[in-house]
């Protein structure tokens, strides 16, 4: 965790559900839990990355956080607090009670970067216009203030003005990601939801993308949720690391800790399947046996228990806490 740094976000026990619907009334008849009692809090200037299998929630946690999901998806449900600290206020805004409408006065303080950097962009509009939306929809720019703006933000991610009457089409996979990372970037927010940002993309252009993030970072004075799938990356990115199962987070704690001494028994299966730079260096695989539990029908208790090596009978009667071990907080009354 960031020393000495002010809370900006602090989630407490949010809960996603999906609605199943069937029949021929199209009437709910089950539940996708795809967060589960998640709770962190994210510092100012912090990198917080959240890893886990796909089909964990990362995903979702993140668009819950920047409060799109009633708009994506109808009957969603959404409990738990999301609390966000606005600038010079003393009280936070529980950004989770917020309709549409009241969320706008917040939207240019939390943006987020999307996975597929070729669906992302809208291929009907120049990267000027698709860069420059922002600042039309939340402030008072003029024209020709927007157009200035929308050049400068172009070359901090790389790209020249000349390239902004071109459309997404015409630009490599990792072109068109620095145009998300400008287009986040428009209205100067304090905290950016990366929703794996790199995976779609080349491992040499992940580095370009990786190293320019944490340069605007150091910049701008962001705060990021780092959401993948690729530990060495968020490893590499992170201040902290949330390891997330079936929407849950079983061990939360400083990067370097997390990953290399994994606590929680699922940390540490996910971590030995890492590739090691030496082929040759002692490295034990553990696997996993049988499959993920659908989140629409969950085990009792602890979610990982089918699937764990330590499991006792107990863990099936309840959903173990995070509790602090060693510097982080771990899910885990065994470890």
């Amino acid at each position: 965790m960031v020393e000495n740094r002010m809370t900006l976000l602090e989630v407490q026990n949010l809960r996603v559900r999906f609605p199943v619907v069937g029949g021929v009334l199209a009437r709910k008849i089950a539940e996708v839990r795809a967060v589960d009692g998640v709770s962190f809090q994210l510092q100012e200037g912090e990198t917080l990355g959240i890893v886990g299998e796909s089909g964990c929630g990362k995903s979702t946690l993140g668009r819950a956080i920047v409060n799109i999901l009633r708009a994506m998806v109808y009957g969603v449900e959404i409990e738990g607090r999301i609390l966000y600290r606005p600038k010079n206020q003393a009280e936070m805004v529980d950004l989770a009670s917020l309709s549409r409408a009241a969320m706008r006065l917040y939207r240019t303080d939390l943006q987020m970067i999307f996975q597929d950097p070729y669906s992302s962009l809208n291929p009907r509009m120049t990267v000027r216009q698709i860069v420059e939306e922002p600042l039309r929809l939340h402030t008072n720019m003029t024209a020709a203030e927007r157009r200035d703006q929308v050049s400068w933000l172009l070359g901090k991610v790389g790209l020249t003005a000349e390239q902004a009457n071109r459309y997404p089409h015409e630009f490599s996979g990792g072109q068109r990601q620095r145009i998300g990372i400008a287009r986040a970037l428009a209205t100067r927010p304090r905290i950016i939801i990366a929703d794996e940002p790199v995976s779609a993309l080349d491992v040499s252009i992940q580095a370009q993308v990786i190293n320019l993030m944490e340069d605007l970072q150091d910049e701008f004075k962001l705060s990021y949720i780092f959401i993948a799938h690729d530990l060495s990356v968020v490893r590499h990115i992170s201040d902290r690391i949330g390891v997330m199962y079936l929407g849950h987070i079983v061990e939360l704690g400083p990067a370097e800790a997390v990953y290399n001494a994994p606590m929680h028994p699922y940390s540490r299966a996910l971590l030995s399947a890492v590739p090691k730079p030496d082929p040759d260096a002692p490295h034990e695989r553990i696997r996993l046996t049988g499959d993920i539990p659908s989140p629409s029908h969950k085990p009792s208790g602890c979610a990982f228990r089918t699937r764990c090596s330590i499991a006792r009978p107990s863990c099936a009667d309840t959903i173990p806490p995070l509790e602090s071990r060693e510097g982080r907080d771990v899910a885990c009354p065994w470890v």
